[in-house]
């Protein structure tokens, strides 16, 4: 069976796109395959949020069967349209477990079909329709008389309701606004999104198209941050910097460019000025050698965009661009977007209203977004200890957009921060903090003192290496500051895990630190320890290092059925055979609750379908298997660190933006076994930091 949900708006203007990004994370969590579809679309060029989702969501249906028919074919002839459109919603559906059918653009589009015509589509097709309605400058009991009448078009048309959403509510009055559109509801849920600017906001590749310009200067992945407002340069340059505003775009003439371009370019990169989204240059004139030479040399990543257009055609033509597009390069937006669906909207209930069941099988994708969800049902607070590293502030971005958790970056506020504001991020959400914090260094180095003393530490030592960023998070994790730190973008594992033995010690149950991965294949997702942190563990290792696992599996939701292997080359009598079978025998009578097999050869393993938790007999042997796994596409989560007495975990060296993300989302679910972190939470009044 195929589930099906038609997101059908009353204008162009609700943000329909907000409530579809929702809905398709939603069902991916839920089932294996997710499609997406749009019943009418543009001629002349790929539908934008048919892409973002397809990019997103990492969708595999192509493009083409993603759409329907054209608006000029719908009013050429509807009847032949409209069946057009059921044929080719069917023949997706065919190969999905779940659709999400995006309804038309209706005012977006001159002479396009109104909203009767996306609730009589969704009748058809026989899937409910999710009502948008927009909520933008209206007062609460005009959004009633919407929410009514959208509710009336959509019965006239035998279309069964999911539910209705209100977007773009003034966020002071989101309590009135559902109190009177409540009273218009009858049966179907009611859900009230408040407005946010940045939805609204035009991205920079928005800008581009809008005045037909090409890249000139700086990084293409930043043309996807929002702009909040346009400024016209026709001043001076010390004028221009004296009314700078937060990501603002300016509009200059390419015949000043030598005079304005170097100083908007540096004032965008100085801490005491606000950060710029982009400059766009007038007239087509190309830059001066001298100058485009000086520019090469300064590394430019803002986007600075050239056009043909003089200044007050092009002025016009942003100034009419709207920023209700979403685009797969608008990563901001749409983090945001999918962060305000969850913090607003029930999607458990509308699950339920779906009849959806969830999947027996675990998709990668699956995975990852139930990491998410795990993580924000109780967030938790995560020490970022390498600030400064881009990819850690992406993430940061990332994280704090979607509720994930609450985050300390460790380093200089200002040049984080101001880093931060060049990337286009937004980590305003964060707490930053210095190493070098007086008051903070003196306690850290106190505490490590005394947590060293055995070995020699004493106070004036503690006092210069607790400024190490490793130390301090750490110590941050000791004392209760932090919940669960997560490090290694620039570090060692090495320098990351001695630390927290030091510090955060070994879990009084654990008796071992050790590591797992998790690995995601298409259907199920299996775990490998120890491929990182014990080198050749004995009988006693072996057997804490599968009681970990098994623990760890539990937590994650996965059957700890576990496989201890031997050596490829092991035989059955062997030495290496020996050591796992004693292991096995320890296990069996410490936890009899854990079901346990061996010794196998990795060949052999993998042809135990139900075994889903493997321990390796050395590095060596993890480290290939690992990596023959990812070589054959399976996506590999970890490592994650187990057995320390509060969650510590290291990336490695090439970590990407998502396994940073799936590493503090890992950390926070295994903070919430423990209690949050005490008075020092970053909420408390007695807060240090403040």
């Amino acid at each position: 069976m195929t589930y099906g949900v038609y997101v059908a708006a009353g204008d162009a203007a609700c943000l329909k796109a907000t409530i579809a990004l929702g809905m398709t994370e939603l069902l991916c969590r839920q089932v294996e395959t997710v499609g997406v579809f749009r019943p009418v679309v543009r001629r002349d060029a790929r539908d934008d949020l048919i892409e973002t989702l397809r990019t997103r969501f990492k969708l595999t249906s192509p493009y083409e069967d993603c759409v329907g028919v054209t608006y000029d074919a719908v009013r050429a002839d509807p009847e032949a349209a409209v069946a057009r459109i059921a044929e080719r919603y069917r023949r997706l559906a065919d190969t999905c477990g779940a659709v999400v059918v995006v309804g038309t653009d209706h005012t977006d589009v001159g002479d396009a079909p109104g909203p009767a015509f996306d609730s009589a589509v969704a009748a058809l097709l026989g899937i409910p329709v999710l009502l948008v309605v927009n909520g933008l400058d209206r007062e609460p009991g005009e959004v009633a008389a919407a929410v009514g009448a959208a509710l009336k078009e959509s019965a006239g048309e035998r279309a069964e309701p999911l539910g209705v959403v209100v977007t773009r509510a003034d966020p002071r009055r989101l309590a009135e606004v559902r109190e009177a559109a409540v009273e218009r509801v009858d049966g179907p849920p009611l859900f009230v999104l408040p407005e946010v600017a940045r939805l609204g906001a035009p991205t920079i590749s928005g800008l581009m198209d809008a005045c037909e310009g090409y890249l000139m200067l700086g990084e293409d992945h930043q043309l996807g941050r929002e702009a909040s407002g346009l400024m016209v340069g026709a001043m001076s340059l010390p004028n221009i910097l004296n009314r700078l505003t937060e990501g603002v775009v300016i509009i200059i003439p390419s015949d000043r460019s030598a005079a304005l371009l170097p100083g908007l370019i540096a004032a965008h990169a100085a801490p005491t000025f606000p950060a710029l989204s982009g400059i766009i240059m007038t007239g087509g004139m190309e830059l001066p050698e001298t100058m485009a030479r000086l520019l090469d040399g300064m590394s430019v990543r803002l986007p600075v965009i050239i056009t043909e257009g003089d200044t007050f055609e092009t002025a016009t033509r942003l100034s009419a661009a709207t920023g209700r597009r979403f685009t797969p390069d608008a990563h901001g937006k749409i983090e945001t977007a999918l962060g305000l669906f969850a913090d607003h909207v029930a999607g458990g209930e509308l699950v339920e209203r779906l009849g959806v069941r969830r999947s027996r099988a675990v998709t990668p994708v699956m995975f990852e977004y139930q990491l998410l969800e795990r993580a924000r049902a109780d967030r938790r607070h995560i020490v970022l200890p390498e600030g400064s590293d881009d990819r850690v502030l992406r993430a940061a971005d990332v994280l704090l957009r979607r509720g994930v958790a609450d985050l300390t970056l460790l380093g200089d506020e200002e040049a984080i921060r101001t880093e931060a504001a060049e990337l286009g991020l937004d980590v305003r959400g964060a707490r930053v903090v210095s190493p070098y914090n007086r008051a903070l260094r003196e306690r850290f180095a106190a505490e490590y003192a005394r947590v060293r003393e055995h070995r020699g530490v004493t106070f004036r030592l503690a006092r210069d290496l607790v400024t190490d960023v490793q130390y301090f998070g750490a110590l941050m994790v000791r004392l209760g500051l932090a919940d669960g730190m997560v490090s290694g973008a620039l570090h060692t594992t090495a320098h990351t895990v001695r630390p927290a033995l030091e510090i955060v010690k070994t879990a009084s149950d654990a008796g071992i630190v050790s590591s797992v991965h998790f690995v995601c294949l298409p259907d199920r997702v299996l775990m490998y320890g120890d491929c990182l942190v014990v080198p050749d563990p004995d009988p006693g290792r072996l057997a804490s290092i599968a009681a970990s696992a098994a623990a760890t599996a539990r937590r994650f939701g996965i059957e700890p059925q576990i496989a201890l292997l031997s050596r490829p080359d092991g035989t059955p009598e062997g030495a290496d055979a020996e050591r796992i079978r004693a292991a096995m025998a320890l296990l069996r009578e410490q936890h009899p609750d854990v079901p346990v097999r061996g010794p196998l050869t990795p060949d052999d393993a993998a042809a135990h379908d139900d075994a889903a938790v493997f321990v390796v007999p050395d590095l060596d042997t993890g480290d290939a298997l690992v990596r023959a796994r990812r070589d054959a596409g399976a996506v590999v989560v970890g490592p994650v660190l187990q057995g320390l007495d509060r969650p510590v975990n290291a990336l490695a060296g090439r970590a990407t933006v998502q396994d940073i993300v799936n590493a503090v989302a890992i950390t926070a679910i295994q903070a919430q076994d423990g209690a949050p972190s005490g008075p020092d939470r970053p909420d408390h009044p007695t807060n240090p930091f403040s």
